[in-house]
């Protein structure tokens, strides 16, 4: 997801471009499966401010069953991003905090939206996923998974205490 834009940076504030975006990701480390949408750009007095409504489908894994499954959403966007290097010799380049550095415009005047999406992304799954509401997830003593199948292991808690007489009712395999 990389823009050149040079020329919307010799432009005058306001001026604007919109894009359409829709591609697949397959690599290993990916953020997400897919992304479409459409990505507005416009000119600021510093920088170039972008707009994207973006569908994504992410895989994650279930908090209880530990299974993947496809998750999609839409992220709304809206950053601004500043140049490394002006067009226009004498002008002052804004000052950028180091917590910020991802949203540069690089010495090529390419604008890198990927980075952004990764943070978006992450910042939209939930602490705990579930891959439905009424997931059962995995039986804690023998780790079936719940949703699959009824497993018999004996889900009464056992007073420490008497641990050593449920020894002899079930004993230790080994």
């Amino acid at each position: 997801m990389q823009y050149n834009v040079a020329q919307l940076l010799k432009e005058p504030i306001g001026s604007s471009r919109s894009y359409q975006i829709e591609e697949k990701y397959t690599e290993t480390l990916r953020i997400t499966d897919w992304v479409v949408g459409a990505i507005h750009m416009v000119r600021t007095h510093q920088g170039v401010l972008v707009n994207a409504s973006l569908d994504v489908q992410t895989t994650v894994t279930c908090s209880r069953c530990l299974k993947e499954f496809p998750r999609p959403s839409t992220l709304n966007i809206e950053e601004e991003f500043f140049p490394m290097v002006d067009f226009h010799p004498g002008r002052k380049l804004w000052p950028l905090p180091e917590d910020e550095g991802d949203l540069r415009i690089d010495v090529d005047h390419v604008l890198d939206l990927t980075e952004m999406l990764r943070q978006y992304t992450i910042g939209d799954i939930p602490m705990k996923p579930l891959c439905r509401k009424d997931c059962a997830g995995l039986c804690s003593l023998c780790g079936a998974d719940l949703n699959q199948r009824y497993c018999d292991c004996n889900r009464a808690p056992v007073d420490p205490r008497l641990g050593v007489l449920a020894d002899l009712l079930y004993p230790q395999k080994g």
